[in-house]
């Protein structure tokens, strides 16, 4: 492991040119029409793990098509809320599941309402999902994982039906009544920092967002600079199907962080490792320096794709306290 990207001082003005379809926002418009033509019917059923500092509710919402996707609300005990708490929403890493609500205390332990939003079709790789992909309109054939899944053409990529499930996940946790609507905070690591920073591009009205060490960045230099997983799913698919290589990349387009960051008003705090061979920093630099709010970003010289660990929690902690006094 050693530095291969960029030195910081070109990444701190890394700034690539963005290569957007022209119908980008009419392309997000019209799918958020669509799912929200969907009855939201969030429901939350509350479940009891012997928890006595926190109440948990097994989650299920219409997402993408209307299908159902699970989550998690975790919420402060009664005793320890007066009022509508702000909420962190928080997406997943790629691969992953919702897993057991016990996992996931922090943010209840820190006063606030959590919501854990479930990947459609992941959780079976290190940790357990709930929340099936229903869907199969237009698929093409692909590798395994889902980066080249539905890849040949943006309505039915994957990726659209989950950046449509994060918008309906802040939709949910707002429905709750002990969430203020007005206090939502988006957060996650790699695909979850992805899908954080889609999140807030779509929905400019939340308050924060923490993307850390974001996957779904500036596709195509990343598929340039290394050959490690889930970005090598498209330079095998490139490789394989030498003919498609544009179509791939226009499709990608329409998902890349750096045009979503474009859009993101909420307050932000980013993370990088220098050493990060899963999701370059050149990368993570390119979505934070075309984030169009205000920003603050972690560097953490030394570290690969676990990025700052245990010490960007505390500077998470440290930034919502400062925002939600």
């Amino acid at each position: 492991m050693a530095f291969f990207d960029l030195p910081l001082n070109e990444l701190k003005t890394y700034i690539p040119p963005r290569e957007e379809p022209a119908d980008f926002d009419s392309f997000w418009k019209s799918t958020l029409d669509e799912a929200r033509a969907y009855p939201l019917n969030a429901t939350f059923e509350k479940v009891d793990y012997g928890l006595v500092a926190q109440e948990t509710f097994d989650v299920t919402f219409a997402g993408f098509g209307g299908q159902p996707i699970k989550g998690w609300l975790i919420l402060p005990v009664r005793a320890r809320r007066d009022a509508p708490l702000p909420c962190v929403v928080e997406y997943i890493g790629y691969g992953g599941g919702r897993s057991f609500a016990f996992e996931w205390l922090l943010w209840a332990s820190s006063g606030y309402a959590h919501f854990v939003m479930d990947t459609r079709g992941q959780g079976s790789e290190w940790s357990p999902g709930d929340t099936p992909d229903l869907y199969a309109e237009g698929g093409n054939a692909h590798g395994d994982g889902n980066m080249t899944n539905g890849v040949l053409d943006p309505r039915h990529y994957y990726y659209r039906r989950v950046f449509t499930d994060a918008v309906r996940a802040i939709d949910a946790a707002r429905s709750h009544p002990e969430v203020d609507a007005s206090r939502v905070a988006v957060t996650g690591g790699s695909q979850g920092g992805g899908i954080t920073i889609a999140a807030a591009g779509l929905v400019p009205d939340v308050v924060a967002a923490m993307p850390d060490v974001p996957f779904l960045c500036h596709y195509r230099r990343a598929t340039e600079i290394v050959d490690s997983y889930p970005y090598k799913e498209i330079a095998e698919y490139c490789h394989i199907h030498r003919d498609k290589v544009d179509t791939v990349f226009n499709t990608l387009s329409y998902f890349d962080g750096i045009h979503f960051a474009a859009r993101a008003k909420a307050k932000s705090l980013f993370s990088t490792g220098l050493m990060d061979q899963v999701c370059p920093p050149s990368t993570v630099y390119a979505a934070y320096n075309h984030w169009a709010g205000e920003k603050d970003i972690k560097v953490y010289p030394y570290n690969d794709h676990e990025g700052g660990g245990s010490y960007q929690t505390v500077e998470k902690l440290k930034f919502l306290k400062s925002i939600w006094k």
